[in-house]
């Protein structure tokens, strides 16, 4: 159900993004759906690479959300304040505008998009108190030549775009809804100590009323295609589900090319 129309490149740098996945799988996405539903937004990469007709998107970032929400309103703002970041970009200007708390929405989601284009890696990390703690990166560019911000904000008009827990989201999918799930993990550490590494970024806990709400959600009809760490514990929580594959890529999160291992992980079809 991708709509060929539309070709947008995700705006955003996000860690685990899985446009390299949807566009060599192709075949694992439903060929017909009445919503596409993502609970875990991120970079959207698997939304805009589907671009479907009707979306409910959400995560529980809220600045993320917020830069989401800004684009879609006045993409033109946003694009004018990135304009003056890229003028004034450098070492001094970057600490500095990382320090700043912005009250207003486009001022907000003009820091979100400018530190993740200038930040060590696209990294998202932020310290105890919930502030943004990535060092400057080797990255000069905050403007970016596949940027195409009006057609991004089109893009989002027709889609509801919400700041909330997973289990929220997952829990409107409804018979004939196609739901994409990519929760936070690390493929690291798959066979060395998995859920405890993992705990800090997303519990165990939250791992079993993940695979719950997935569950919940297929009973009522949906289909949904969860990516996840492929570790035995993982294998085990969704062993009664009908599909569970193996698939290989190369990690890109090693700022040396040479120490870029083949990780695995593991996508979760409840449907044949």
């Amino acid at each position: 159900m991708r709509d060929t129309e539309i070709d947008v490149t995700p705006f955003l740098k996000w860690a685990g993004g899985k446009r390299w996945l949807l566009s060599r799988l192709a075949d694992i996405i439903p060929k017909t759906f009445n919503r596409y539903i993502e609970p875990f937004l991120g970079s959207a990469a698997a939304y805009f690479y589907l671009s479907p007709k009707q979306a409910l998107l959400s995560d529980i970032n809220s600045d993320l959300i917020n830069c989401y929400v800004a684009i879609r309103d006045d993409w033109k703002r946003i694009q004018q304040l990135l304009d003056e970041h890229q003028k004034n970009h450098g070492t001094r200007y970057y600490y500095k505008i990382r320090e700043k708390n912005f009250r207003g929405t486009f001022q907000r989601a003009a820091k979100f998009l400018y530190l993740n284009r200038t930040c060590w890696n696209g990294l998202y990390r932020v310290n105890l108190d919930g502030r943004f703690n990535v060092p400057i990166g080797t990255k000069d560019s905050v403007i970016l030549e596949t940027d195409d911000f009006k057609t991004t904000a089109k893009l989002l008009k027709s889609v509801e775009i919400n700041c909330c827990d997973f289990e929220q989201t997952i829990d409107y999918a409804q018979s004939g809804d196609f739901v994409f799930v990519d929760p936070p993990y690390t493929v690291k550490h798959n066979h060395n100590g998995f859920i405890k590494y993992n705990e800090r970024l997303f519990s165990w806990n939250d791992q079993i009323r993940l695979s719950e709400a997935v569950r919940r959600a297929s009973m009522r009809g949906a289909k949904v295609l969860v990516t996840n760490a492929n570790h035995r514990s993982v294998q085990e929580l969704y062993s009664d589900f009908p599909r569970l594959t193996s698939v290989t890529r190369k990690s890109v999160l090693a700022a040396d090319p040479n120490y870029r291992a083949k990780v695995q992980e593991l996508l979760i079809q409840s449907w044949r």
